[in-house]
């Protein structure tokens, strides 16, 4: 994406944002609350369209595609606060969402018609549900399941429509050490065996640094740093917009902006290339956001 602002009335959510995600890497959006974090996720799914500036999926420009369309071309999200129907079953609850895309999943090789079937879709879901480690549990009522069991049906739906390019909105929120590790296995399989790109918003940063190979952050709606995460994070302005005196600094220290997670867990290197990017225009041909 390039130059995207976001005006709501008076108010500036984000402030000329430059992002770039190289495909096949694992980013983290940081920042602390009120940062515009979410904005620019609901920016990028489409639930919110920018007052200026202009995004792009690959070489295709997403800037004024619907929510559907660009979840067609393979944008998914999963959000803070659950969207799950909790009568339902673990399956059935991914299966919605299969079937609300109505096109195939790369989760299991099958044809475009076997898979646009009710077989096929329920083999798509119950694939998604063993790929998350729930599938043992594909038929229970979402309401009987532990609160990181939820999150990882949310997952499943969100892998099982074979996305290209996932937001992740606090994952690992409520989750305890365990699980958080768990959880790090899972999204690093993922983006390893499903050819997937993952951005996620996370407040806790052990997280973010046994995850994420770059990370970019935002403080007041603009970009204050971006680059690999170990640079971004030891840089002296992000330690001040977290940690510092400012209130900013106050909201992400109280809010477990620094929570503790066990340091054994290691980044692996992606891919460069880009994914979401400035769409090109009459003044350059490049596919990456400069």
């Amino acid at each position: 994406m390039h130059g995207v602002t976001v005006r709501f009335r008076g108010l500036v959510a984000n402030s000329e944002v430059d992002l770039e995600v190289p495909a096949g890497s694992i980013s983290a959006l940081i920042g602390p609350n009120g940062a515009g974090k979410t904005t620019l996720f609901n920016v990028i799914s489409g639930l919110v369209a920018p007052s200026t500036g202009r995004l792009a999926l690959d070489d295709t420009d997403i800037t004024s595609l619907s929510t559907v369309r660009r979840a067609e071309l393979g944008v998914a999200r999963t959000f803070q606060s659950l969207q799950l129907a909790p009568t339902l079953t673990a399956l059935d609850n991914v299966l919605v969402g299969v079937a609300r895309l109505g096109r195939f999943g790369r989760l299991v090789n099958l044809g475009r018609r076997d898979a646009l079937s009710s077989a096929g879709l329920r083999r798509i879901s119950a694939r998604a549900l063993e790929f998350v480690g729930l599938g043992h549990r594909a038929d229970d009522r979402v309401e009987q399941l532990p609160f990181g069991d939820r999150r990882r049906v949310e997952l499943a739906r969100a892998l099982a429509g074979a996305p290209r390019l996932l937001l992740l909105d606090e994952p690992a929120s409520g989750l305890p050490q365990e699980e958080t590790v768990e959880l790090i296995d899972i999204l690093r399989r993922a983006r390893d065996e499903l050819d997937l790109t993952l951005l996620v918003v996370e407040h806790d940063m052990s997280f973010v640094r046994a995850l994420a190979e770059r990370a970019v952050v935002l403080d007041f709606g603009s970009v204050l740093a971006s680059g690999m995460t170990e640079e971004v994070l030891a840089d002296e302005q992000v330690v001040t917009a977290f940690l510092g005196t400012g209130a900013a600094g106050q909201a992400g220290a109280a809010n477990g902006a620094v929570p503790h997670l066990d340091d054994t867990v290691e980044l692996r290197p992606g891919r460069r290339k880009p994914l979401v990017a400035a769409a090109p225009g009459p003044e350059t041909n490049s596919k990456a956001a400069r």
